[in-house]
């Protein structure tokens, strides 16, 4: 993780900075706003620490024009509380009190390293997925992530960024549908002074600032093709030339990719490149909606209930039962996302020592869409058998298979000990023995209902 600190590094800033590379932070330091700039636009940096009493809304403003979107946190001394709230309003995403302590400077650090997001999975169907992005996590190969929107594309990619050879590196993500197409070309590659209107100074662009690291392509498939003639010879020349540059630059990068769209249905409509197609999907990585790994609903739920709790100084409620069939099913249509956001309300809105039913609500406070869908259905299904299991003898459970099976049969022995996976003979011992205990037992064309 790569902290930029701004300020003159007294006493109290020096003890922050070592705790932040005791926690395996890079950290560069600059004296003014200006320096500052010149080493984001030079180098790149995870998090901005901020010293209080410098001009914080300028940095955020000046960030803000140039499109440099690494986040901002201010410090200083505990006692100055009105510079504390003055900070917060221009921008600064959280206040560091004076002296540092050292549990909340790793905090800070832990959660823009991880973006604040953990990846959670216990459904066989994430199993697979998972699996193999372990497999070919340590490996150069380009990855195509693809899944619906919510299921956590991003997150997948740091997990393999996370658990490459390059994970010591910078990991920087670019949005390709959250920047104007005219925009996307500098962003990705820099710019040089002057090559257009508002070109202050020389900026690196993504792909030098994720150099010896991995650079992930949000919702590439939104880039227009025009500039997917400039990525396919970066990604096959490994070099880049920044806007208005009159010189190619070197760059080693690991590159992966996002797209909620069929790709190849993209390349048929003639919006996306097939020869970048090819270059991308050298491993694809297909993340399954929340509807079909109904095992990992009730494990997010928990997870995401915990965490809100934490971030708003909260105790840690358990999900009622009322709220965890509820939960299990609920439509899901935005995926985890969805779910993340309803649980993050829940926390909220719950009054009492449990989250129930009436807290987890859409964010327009309507009741939560419960159609029950097949896995939600299966799923119920399984834990009423289940409940029904609890606190039977196995011999009692086995009697009843037994003779379930054999009314499913009407009464054909031979049948049903295919069926029960036994021999003939077995099966007529049991049943002998269900007789001389006076239990029904279904005779041949009959079930015991009719016997």
């Amino acid at each position: 993780m790569r902290l930029l600190i701004v300020g003159r590094l007294s006493g109290e800033l020096i003890a922050a900075s070592k705790i932040a590379m005791s926690r395996g932070a890079t950290v560069t330091q600059a004296e003014s706003i200006a320096q500052a700039l010149s080493v984001l636009r030079a180098k790149g940096a995870d998090l901005v620490m901020i010293e209080v009493t410098l001009p914080v809304r300028e940095l955020v403003d000046a960030l803000a024009s140039e499109r440099i979107r690494t986040p901002v946190v201010a410090c200083g001394t505990a006692t100055d509380a009105r510079a504390a709230v003055a900070a917060i309003q221009a921008g600064a995403k959280e206040y560091i009190p004076l002296p540092p302590d050292p549990e909340l400077i790793a905090a800070v650090i832990e959660a823009v390293a991880a973006d604040s997001r953990s990846f959670v999975w216990r459904d066989p169907a994430m199993e697979k997925v998972v699996r193999l992005a372990e497999q070919i996590a340590r490996s150069e190969a380009s990855v195509l992530i693809t899944g619906e929107s919510g299921t956590g594309k991003e997150v997948l990619a740091r997990y393999v960024h996370s658990r490459s050879q390059r994970r010591d590196k910078p990991f920087v993500s670019v949005n390709c549908a959250a920047i104007p197409d005219n925009l996307l070309e500098s962003e990705l590659f820099g710019h040089e002074k002057g090559a257009f209107t508002g070109a202050v100074a020389r900026r690196i662009g993504k792909f030098e600032e994720a150099n010896g690291g991995t650079l992930l392509l949000d919702e590439i498939s939104e880039m227009d093709v025009r500039l997917q003639a400039k990525l396919l010879r970066a990604l096959q020349e490994r070099v880049i030339d920044r806007v208005g540059g009159a010189q190619p630059v070197k760059v080693d990068i690991r590159v992966l990719a996002t797209s909620n769209r069929n790709l190849a249905d993209e390349v048929r409509k003639g919006t996306f490149r097939e020869d970048l197609l090819f270059r991308l999907n050298v491993v694809h990585l297909r993340l399954p909606p929340l509807r079909e790994r109904p095992g990992d609903i009730l494990e997010l739920a928990t997870f995401f209930a915990g965490r809100y709790a934490g971030v708003n100084g909260l105790p840690t409620r358990p999900l009622s039962l009322d709220a965890k069939r509820l939960v299990m099913r609920g439509t899901w249509r935005g995926n985890v996302r969805e779910l993340e956001n309803a649980m993050h309300r829940a926390v909220l809105l719950a009054p009492g020592d449990t989250i129930d039913v009436d807290a987890i609500r859409t964010p327009d406070g309507e009741a939560l869409d419960a159609a029950p869908s097949e896995a939600s259905r299966a799923a119920e299904t399984a834990e009423a058998v289940t409940r029904a299991l609890v606190g039977r003898t196995v011999a009692d459970v086995e009697r009843d298979l037994i003779l379930d099976t054999l009314d499913h049969c009407l009464g054909n022995r031979t049948h049903a000990a295919r069926i029960l996976g036994i021999s003939i003979r077995t099966l007529r011992n049991k049943l002998s023995e269900y007789v001389a205990e006076g239990i029904p037992v279904a005779e041949p064309g009959a079930t015991r209902s009719a016997a």
